[in-house]
């Protein structure tokens, strides 16, 4: 959470925006190899683990969405005018 939103406030630049993005997508993805460890490990109930990777998976696709297109998600320079 904390790197998107970090990235949520960097929208004025399109590098920095996506960087955060990308932490943010590795970040869940290494979620995801957490919630099969405690699947596999008995800490967690298997339809639990289910659900909570099928949110992330979800979180994932919205991610690499905003990655492969962040104009709509970037916010244009503002002049101030004399």
């Amino acid at each position: 959470m904390r790197y998107l939103t970090e990235a949520w406030r960097k929208r004025r630049y399109e590098g920095a925006f996506l960087l955060k993005l990308n932490d943010a997508e590795a970040e869940a993805a290494e979620t995801q190899t957490w919630l099969e460890f405690a699947v596999k490990c008995n800490y967690l109930d298997t339809d639990i683990g289910r659900e909570l990777y099928r949110t992330y998976d979800h979180i994932l696709g919205k991610l690499v969405s905003m990655i492969s297109n962040p104009s709509p998600w970037l916010i244009s320079g503002r002049k101030f005018e004399d």
